[in-house]
C-alpha cells in the first residue's frame, strides 16, 4: 500500500513561516519527481512545486517564487516544502504527490500518489 502522508500545516499570521513534511511509504520514490500543490473550495488544484531526483532541480510558478523552498532528504524518504513571507492568499489545503514519470510535471494530472492533505491559513 503506497502512502503519502502531509504533516506541518496549521495557522500563521502574515510574514510567517511553516515548513510542510510529506513522508512516503510502501514504495521508494527515490527516482521519481515529487510535487506540492493547493487547493481552495471552488478552484483547481495549484502548482506550487516540484523537485525531480535526487533534487538537484526544482519548480516554482511566479506565485511562490522566492517564498518557497522544496526539498528532500533521500534517505528519509520526505519532501519538505518551507515557506516564507505567507500570504492571505497563500490558505489552501496543500498536498503532497509523487510522479512515475521521468520528466518533472507540474499539472496534477500526471502525479499518480497524492497525499490527504494539510490545511494552511494566513491571517492578515
Amino acid at each position: 500500500q503506497v502512502q503519502l502522508v502531509e504533516s506541518g500545516g496549521g495557522l500563521v499570521q502574515a510574514g510567517g513561516s511553516l515548513r510542510l513534511s510529506c513522508a512516503a511509504s510502501g514504495r521508494t520514490f527515490n527516482s521519481y519527481p515529487m510535487g506540492w500543490f493547493r487547493q481552495v473550495p471552488g478552484k483547481e488544484r495549484e502548482f506550487v512545486a516540484a523537485i525531480n531526483w535526487p533534487g538537484g532541480t526544482t519548480y516554482y510558478p511566479d506565485s511562490v517564487k522566492g517564498r518557497f523552498t522544496i526539498s528532500r532528504d533521500v534517505a528519509k524518504n520526505t519532501v519538505y516544502l518551507q515557506m516564507n513571507s505567507l500570504k492571505p492568499e497563500d490558505t489552501a489545503v496543500y498536498y503532497c504527490a509523487a510522479s512515475t514519470m521521468v520528466v518533472v510535471p507540474t499539472t496534477p494530472s500526471r502525479y499518480k500518489y497524492w497525499g490527504q492533505g494539510t490545511q494552511v491559513t494566513v491571517s492578515s
